[in-house]
């Protein structure tokens, strides 16, 4: 019978390139929030920051992101 190694699991998790863009694009998010909330001179609160960022910023910033990604996968010689 095999045991389970939660730690490994929570490794694996934070290990895994899915977690990192989830952690990547969770932060952004908080930055908007941050902005927005400084502008307005009121906690907008997440829900509307992951709205807004999604309309607003969401495509550009994975097409920046990816490409950065290729970039450091075939770095130019």
């Amino acid at each position: 019978m095999a045991t389970d190694n939660p730690g490994s699991a929570t490794d694996l998790v934070r290990n895994s390139s899915l977690y990192r863009e989830f952690q990547a694009e969770r932060e952004e998010i908080l930055k908007h929030k941050w902005i927005e909330s400084e502008k307005v001179g009121y906690d907008i609160g997440f829900e509307r920051a992951l709205t807004d960022w999604i309309i607003k910023h969401r495509s550009k910033w994975r097409k920046s992101r990816q490409a950065l990604q290729g970039q450091a996968a075939h770095p130019a010689n």
